[in-house]
């Protein structure tokens, strides 16, 4: 089973699980799942091959959903489920083919669509980085940063450092696994649906991973889906607007 964090302590409320966008990990969600843990249970998954979780050699959506699917099975109990980017798509999967459990959905700034975009230079930064000679995170953020190059190369780099174990010089990402299923990460799976529960799509004002056009294909999947945005918000917008992220997402969990 994927590795988990839980964060408070099982109410009366259905807990919550949180699944992160590719090369995050639980831990990215550390202030987010204690905020919200205030009233339910918060419990965040390592995606497979990732951080703390197993290692497998496919990594596309019917495999991360029946994960996903797994964790709330054992809770024994409904749950509700909040998937940002790569998670996200995750959690629209599980809906759409095995919602058992599943009460609420919430989707971060990610569409049931194929992207065109390429995750391509974050992943040769990483096989490129010589972690013989890396002793901090510090210094591999710089060594990615001069890699990647460009205007948000720092930022880039430093989320990415995040996945590195410094002392051990391993990633823990299956970076090999990622690269190979890089099509169906970024692509979408051919699932009918639909999943008619309460669904909450929450995309970043500055962002366009959800775009108009991405609307009628939402509601023929998720013909209850609400529509957000978060002004002043990017595709991170977990990490741009905490308080606003956390405040939609409880509005919409306690309505």
């Amino acid at each position: 089973m994927l590795a988990l964090t839980r964060h408070g302590t099982p109410t009366d409320r259905p807990p919550l699980v949180i699944a992160h966008g590719l090369f995050g990990s639980g831990r990215n969600w550390g202030v987010i799942a204690k905020r919200l843990s205030d009233t339910r249970e918060v419990i965040a998954v390592d995606m497979r091959n990732h951080s703390e979780s197993p290692r497998t050699e496919r990594h596309d959506y019917p495999g991360m959903a029946a994960d996903l699917a797994e964790v709330i099975a054992a809770e024994r109990r409904d749950c509700d489920l909040l998937g940002h980017s790569m998670g996200g798509k995750a959690a629209m999967v599980l809906a759409l083919t095995a919602p058992a459990g599943l009460r609420r959905l919430v989707v971060a700034d990610i569409a049931p669509v194929a992207y065109a975009h390429s995750q391509a230079p974050a992943l040769e930064a990483m096989c490129a980085l010589d972690l013989s000679g890396i002793d901090s995170r510090a210094e591999a953020t710089a060594a990615l940063a001069q890699h990647l190059g460009g205007e948000d190369a720092q930022g880039l780099a430093a989320f990415l450092a995040q996945s590195l174990d410094a002392k051990a010089r391993r990633w823990r990402l299956h970076l090999d696994a990622l690269a190979r299923d890089m099509d169906a990460i970024l692509g979408f799976p051919e699932v009918t649906g639909p999943f008619d529960g309460p669904a909450l799509f929450l995309a970043g004002a500055e962002s366009d991973y959800i775009r108009p056009e991405h609307r009628a294909r939402i509601k023929v999947l998720f013909p209850a889906a609400r529509m957000a945005k978060i002004p002043g918000a990017g595709h991170w917008l977990h990490a741009d607007k905490p308080r606003e992220f956390e405040a939609a997402v409880r509005a919409f969990l306690e309505a």
